[in-house]
């Protein structure tokens, strides 16, 4: 009788072990996240902070969080594969399922903020983009769908005095403040972000424009094997609600369609060798240059 309940008891603790293997998510040892910092390190340790935790528990891995400059930097981790898990802009994400090189899984927040605009100093004369002529125009980061590839899309046909490539937003509303370009390129959001970090100078929406940018994606590498691109699926849609809601991304939605953002990036590509010349011939030569039928002004001003 005493043998029986001691067997039971071992047959018991066999079936939980096994069961408690089975409910833990395999994982490597370590994991990689990358996100794009604009130099605010600490800013994004305190943001991610709760999230690597929650991975580090229910993974039983070390959560590194490697924060990168700008997009730039971040197409070229992408390319090494460098990352396993990416919190991407849409442009990122776009090239990055472009190449296989990483798999869209859930969405970033995203809406009208991420539509790409055009700034000016309050007290600019412009009021057009085509106005924009012979001037010189700060553009984002290569990898920047917002920064770069809308507005050379915006700006296709026409001849600029010349293009920076700004580092960050920040930079490109400095270069407007010190009168080294006439306009400078961003998203909606990253403008109201900083646009009250540059001492001494207003700004002004020149230009809003009308295409729908998706919104970014966590990415997960294709290098990882099947069963962790589940687990880490599985992880980030079941977190608890505060995990989503602190780093911005929607858990148990739909991941975005890129496939008009890539054809953007596909069109805009053959004119980005003359970004570094002077003039700034925005299109291809031997191309027909299109006419700009009309300018979508912006309304609101800042105050």
């Amino acid at each position: 009788m005493i043998y029986r309940k001691f067997r039971c008891l071992y047959l018991l603790l066999i079936v939980f072990t096994l069961f408690g293997c089975q409910s833990r998510q395999p994982f490597q040892a370590r994991l990689t996240i990358g996100v794009i910092s604009f130099g605010e390190n600490e800013q994004l340790e305190e943001k991610y902070g709760e999230l690597k935790r929650y991975l580090e528990a229910e993974l039983n891995s070390i959560v590194e969080l490697e924060p990168t400059y700008n997009e730039r930097q971040a197409v070229a981790q992408i390319n090494r594969k460098a990352w396993d898990l990416v919190f991407a802009s849409s442009g990122l994400a776009a090239i990055a399922t472009k190449q296989s090189t990483y798999i869209p899984i859930l969405p970033l927040e995203g809406g009208l903020n991420n539509r790409s605009i055009f700034v000016v100093a309050q007290n600019s004369p412009l009021k057009s983009l085509s106005e924009l002529k012979g001037k010189g125009v700060a553009l984002g980061q290569p990898g920047s769908a917002t920064g770069y590839y809308f507005p050379l899309l915006n700006l296709y046909g026409l001849t600029l005095g010349k293009t920076r490539l700004a580092a960050t937003p920040q930079q490109a509303l400095e270069w407007i403040g010190q009168g080294e370009v006439a306009a400078a390129a961003m998203s909606l959001e990253q403008y109201n972000r900083y646009r009250t970090t540059v001492s001494g100078t207003r700004f002004r929406v020149l230009y809003q424009d009308n295409h729908s940018v998706p919104s970014g994606s966590i990415l997960v590498s294709s290098s990882l094997p099947q069963i962790e691109q589940e687990a880490l699926y599985n992880v980030l849609s079941n977190a608890p609600p505060m995990i989503p809601a602190s780093v911005g991304y929607i858990a148990n939605a739909e991941v975005p369609n890129y496939e008009e953002l890539i054809k953007v990036i596909e069109k805009v590509t053959p004119i980005t060798d003359n970004l570094q010349k002077q003039p700034v011939l925005l299109y291809e030569k031997g191309a027909e240059v299109p006419t700009k039928s009309s300018d979508n002004p912006a309304k609101q001003d800042d105050n």
